[in-house]
């Protein structure tokens, strides 16, 4: 996963006046990063413990935005032969669900790896590639990219108040 510069103050360390698309991709790389230092430095245990009455973890969460990833930048950009776009309330609720043998490691590089993938994908498309997507209709490349980030974001601040939680950890580093 690339590297994201981060100035606690002033968020990622981006070119404040690059183009559309690299202010879109780093924001939302700046959110994935921050997502995988909420997790990393976790036990096990620590990571999926249960600290609110929903059953959201750190774990859970990552396990979750790693599906949000493959979801709309896998199955609506580059969708293998019988993918199908999840629209389920059921499908959702199970993407917080971990797996035995779930790993704060394994957890951190399956989602590295699925974002990296979605880089690869989004990188085919420019932003105006339009997609049909089963719930809303058609649906940009920009509009994939813009709600990642509003997504991602939502979520990391939940891991950001979890891990507050858990250690007394706070802030984006």
């Amino acid at each position: 996963m690339a590297e994201i510069a981060i100035d606690p103050t002033l968020g990622p360390v981006v070119n404040r006046v690059a183009g559309e698309r690299d202010v879109l991709e780093s924001f939302l790389d700046f959110h994935r990063a921050v997502l995988l230092r909420k997790l990393r430095g976790l036990s096990d245990p620590d990571a999926a413990r249960r600290l609110l009455p929903s059953a959201t973890t750190i774990a859970g969460l990552v396990r979750h935005l790693t599906e949000i990833e493959r979801n709309w930048f896998h199955i609506l950009l580059d969708p293998a032969p019988g993918e199908v776009f999840p629209t389920s309330e059921e499908a959702a609720l199970a993407s917080f669900t971990l797996d035995e043998g779930d790993t704060v490691e394994s957890l951190a590089a399956d989602y590295e790896r699925t974002c990296d993938r979605s880089r690869e994908i989004a990188a085919r498309f420019d932003l105006d590639h339009v997609v049909p997507q089963p719930q809303l209709g058609e649906v940009s490349l920009r509009w994939i990219l813009v709600h990642m980030i509003e997504e991602t974001a939502r979520h990391v601040g939940h891991a950001d108040i979890l891990r507050e939680l858990t250690d007394g950890t706070t802030g984006a580093l």
